[in-house]
């Protein structure tokens, strides 16, 4: 049986979020914007006016907080919308993020008064707006659940578990308790908030405990059963 993608979303997996395939196809919305691997699709200071919808390529979002350590929010992969979260069209509010692209890119890049005048008009992207809204909340809930630990075992731990459930790209069910995840120490690190070393120490003692395994350049392979028994354990004072 296919894993559901979704899984905390199963009373509305008929349901589609917003994509790129939902615009016109003739181009008559947005303009197509192109942008090399780094560069800045908006900076922290840039105006939030304006959506896009990404064509191809892959874009991170970060925190952009110069005191604190930079945090991985969201991969942005093709098709998938990114900037949405403020659909007003003042001008008084800047981004406080910021949106680089990890290989070359090509998005559309709409104003928010055109966007929001499309959507009156097409009842379906609107559903499917509301959808990708409710699954991004749903995300960023679990995200702060992950934050709330301050242990390094509990939040690496919880982060993987996450990843591992989500149904995103970066992660696949090899069997029943086991999920593969494609992602480095490198990123780990950003989107938990802590240091690459830290990352590896960490990441060192569950594997030693028997919960994970990797190799350098390779997979991450997370006994999601037995990282949840263990993780529970800590919890209750138990290791």
């Amino acid at each position: 049986m296919e894993t559901p993608r979704f899984p905390h979303h199963l009373d509305c997996e008929a349901l589609t979020g917003i994509t790129v395939d939902h615009l016109p196809r003739d181009g008559s919305l947005g303009r197509v914007r192109r942008y090399a691997k780094g560069q800045h699709v908006w900076e922290s200071d840039d105006v939030t006016d304006r959506i896009y919808f990404l064509r191809r390529g892959r874009v991170a979002l970060m925190t952009a907080t110069p005191e604190h350590r930079p945090v991985l929010l969201r991969t942005i992969e093709a098709g998938q919308p990114f900037g949405e979260l403020c659909l007003c069209t003042t001008r008084a509010h800047t981004r406080g993020s910021t949106a680089s692209a990890l290989v070359a890119c090509e998005a559309i890049e709409i104003k928010l008064g055109q966007f929001l005048a499309y959507l009156h008009k097409n009842r379906e992207a609107l559903d499917a707006l509301l959808y990708t809204f409710c699954l991004r909340l749903t995300d960023a809930e679990h995200r702060v659940e992950v934050f709330a630990h301050r242990g390094a075992e509990q939040r690496l731990g919880r982060l993987m578990l996450r990843l591992g459930t989500s149904g995103a790209r970066d992660g696949h069910v090899d069997r029943r308790d086991t999920v593969t995840l494609s992602v480095s120490h490198n990123q780990l690190a950003q989107m938990a908030g802590m240091t690459r070393s830290h990352v590896t120490v960490t990441m060192g003692r569950l594997r030693h405990r028997g919960l994970v395994q990797y190799r350098r350049e390779g997979p991450l392979h997370v006994d999601v059963q037995a990282l949840t028994l263990y993780l529970g354990r800590v919890v209750r004072g138990e290791e």
